[in-house]
């Protein structure tokens, strides 16, 4: 992905880039003129690279209209420092882990919590609905679009 100044490039990462971040994906995605912005995702670790999102991430955002489907699962990488302007992290284990690859303070700016975008400063987590059932990706979506919501009228504005 290369640098295209009049392109804002936002990246969602979560741990294992099949439940919350493909869904933040997506839901920002949806949110966001078709022009002008790139939103991609990606994990801390690298247990599931290469594949699909969750099927209960895929159930969930298909009952909202949104297609996941084409998404695959990828590690994060230093490089990601330079293609993204914004970094968003699901919880405080996935902020630790992309600051810990930063070379500088430009990269640790750029690495905020989603939900600040509903609660300013606080840093609260997206709780990982990956060992739960169908109702943790519910609550996990319902979360992320309120945030992406916020996110999105920030970016447009």
């Amino acid at each position: 992905m290369s640098r295209d100044p009049h392109t804002t490039k936002i990246l969602m990462v979560c741990l294992g880039n099949i439940c919350r971040s493909p869904l933040a994906e997506g839901i920002l995605k949806s949110k966001l003129p078709e022009t002008g912005f790139v939103v991609d995702s990606a994990g801390t670790g690298n247990y599931h690279v290469g594949d699909s999102p969750d099927p209960r991430s895929i159930t969930t955002a298909k009952k909202y209209g949104l297609d996941i489907t084409t998404q695959r699962g990828r590690q994060f990488t230093v490089s990601d420092f330079d293609t993204f302007d914004f970094i968003y992290v699901m919880d405080s284990s996935n902020f630790e882990n992309v600051v810990k690859l930063a070379r500088n303070a430009n990269d640790i700016a750029k690495v905020h919590y989603i939900l600040n975008e509903i609660y300013p400063n606080q840093n609260h987590s997206v709780p990982d609905p990956y060992t739960g059932g169908i109702q943790g990706f519910e609550n996990t979506f319902k979360m992320l679009d309120e945030a992406c919501t916020n996110l999105a009228m920030k970016l447009v504005n």
